[in-house]
């Protein structure tokens, strides 16, 4: 197997004295998308924050490495990892209404990381905005190119966000509970939206979320995640089928459904 994209090896992250991620290893090879699966608090989003290095005090990483593309991200000047985030590594956040800016369109914003990035400026930028949010099956782009996040629903916020997360077409993008916050109908808009961009861009993906479901229709391998520790891992049909640590378990068992849902998850990661 070649050389993955992103190798964690022995991630540690403290919150103050608290640990909320203990020496935890895991690798995304190009193309894969890898589901970190756990309940609220296991260390989920910490992991995606401390791969990006976008930890907020008290919280920093405590030991470890982060090796994207054969450079290790916690060892690199701030200016280098401006150039990464973004242009190298996209990130699609839990809650759009807050990750986005408020006093800027939702076009300016697209058009900024491609600026920033040296992909488009001006006039040129605006275009490939429009065809951006035309990607991410936004109705009327050109209008809503003009757009403020507070004049788009909950969904349209999620398609720009995941719009930017793309822009500058990342190798690998990060979405942390890309749904969490969405009705049941447009979660499963943008997990198909999430596996389009995969396909048709090349993408690798990291998908942080609590929904075993949401693993077995958009993941092809997953890690389990319990109180800062993986505790399994695996092609997603086989962890759903016959998962083997008891947290693993307890989760499939909380499905409603549950009987079902092992056979069902692993018909869905075929």
């Amino acid at each position: 197997m070649s050389e993955p994209l992103l190798r964690v090896e022995r991630l540690s992250v403290a919150f103050g004295a608290t640990a909320a991620v203990n020496g935890i290893s895991f690798d995304i090879q190009a193309g894969e998308t890898l589901g970190l699966v756990g309940e609220s608090g296991s260390g989920k989003s910490a992991t995606a924050l401390s791969i990006v290095r976008l930890l907020h005090p008290p919280g920093r990483v405590t030991a470890g490495r982060i090796v994207f593309k054969g450079r290790d991200l916690l060892a690199l000047p701030d200016s280098a990892m401006r150039g990464v985030r973004g242009a190298e590594i996209g990130f699609i956040f839990q809650e759009p209404m807050t990750a986005l800016n408020p006093v800027y369109t939702i076009g300016h914003q697209i058009a900024e990381t491609l600026r920033v990035h040296g992909r488009a400026r001006g006039a040129a930028a605006k275009v490939r905005a429009i065809e951006l949010l035309t990607a991410v099956h936004i109705p009327d782009a050109e209008r809503r190119v003009n757009d403020f996040p507070h004049q788009l629903s909950g969904g349209m916020r999620q398609r720009a966000m995941i719009a930017i997360a793309i822009a500058c077409r990342p190798p690998l993008v990060i979405a942390d509970e890309p749904t969490t916050a969405l009705d049941v109908t447009i979660q499963a808009e943008i997990l198909d939206l999430l596996r389009e961009m995969k396909t048709s861009l090349g993408l690798s993906m990291l998908l942080i979320t609590h929904d075993l479901g949401v693993i077995a229709q958009t993941a092809d391998r997953v890690a389990v995640m319990n109180a800062g520790e993986i505790v399994e891992t695996g092609s997603v049909r086989s962890v759903l089928k016959q998962p083997q640590h008891p947290y693993t378990q307890a989760l499939l068992a909380a499905i409603p459904g549950a009987r079902r849902a092992p056979s069902k998850a692993a018909d869905a990661a075929r």
